[in-house]
């Protein structure tokens, strides 16, 4: 199946789902492996290097359709693609400056997985998104759930600056997609990248995956 015929596809796939307010773009760019994507956090990565699809996503932790997508879609995405080492999911900090609150999240979850608690970090602060949000309490949203030892730790982090220049690449990363809405997801796989806008579902999303993944 030509890339022709996958964009096209995807785009039917989008447009019949009803519930996915989403925009299909397509260009050339990078090589969907590992070493081509630029300026990767091993500890805001999961899965194998070495995956035939790099799924890139864009997110806020203050946006909900960003927690949507991350409850319903990309959950699945890693126990069904991540897991498996079909792909290589990396999480891109774009904090918009419309939310308050969402950078300093950013550098919450950012400081918890410095110390291996990255997942835990983004389930809390989606999981409590409409409580901290109105509050501004990230700080004791993330310690409803770890220890004291480790929200110590994480606070050091978080407070510091130390983590500002990962998120300023993460952003100018986005940017050099334009991105300009959260999520934005791209997608690379064998050369060619797809940047899809909004929230998929994992019904649409696992179709063309699927597709990419048919091609020898």
């Amino acid at each position: 199946m030509n890339r022709r015929r996958l964009v096209v596809n995807l785009a039917l796939l989008l447009i019949a789902t009803l519930a996915c307010k989403t925009a299909l773009v397509h260009a050339e760019g990078s090589p969907g492996q590992a070493g081509s994507v630029t300026d990767v956090d091993p500890h805001k990565a999961f899965g194998s290097k070495s995956a035939p699809i790099v799924m890139e996503v864009f997110s806020d932790f203050q946006c909900p359709a960003c927690k949507q997508l991350f409850k319903t879609t990309n959950q699945l995405v890693i126990d069904n693609y991540v897991n498996s080492g079909k792909v290589y999911l990396i999480h891109r900090d774009f904090p918009l400056p419309m939310h308050a609150y969402s950078r300093i999240a950013a550098h919450y979850a950012r400081a918890a997985a410095q110390l291996g608690k990255g997942e835990q970090a983004e389930k809390v602060l989606f999981d409590n998104q409409e409580k901290w949000e109105q509050s501004g309490d990230v700080d004791g949203t993330m310690a409803s759930v770890f220890s004291a030892a480790e929200m110590a730790k994480i606070r050091v982090l978080a407070k510091g600056t130390s983590l500002d220049a990962a998120i300023d690449k993460d952003l100018a990363l986005g940017k050099g997609y334009n991105v300009n809405q959260t999520p934005t997801t791209v997608i690379h796989f064998k050369g060619q990248t797809y940047p899809v806008v909004g929230v998929v579902t994992y019904d649409v999303l696992h179709q063309f995956l699927d597709q990419l993944l048919s091609q020898k």
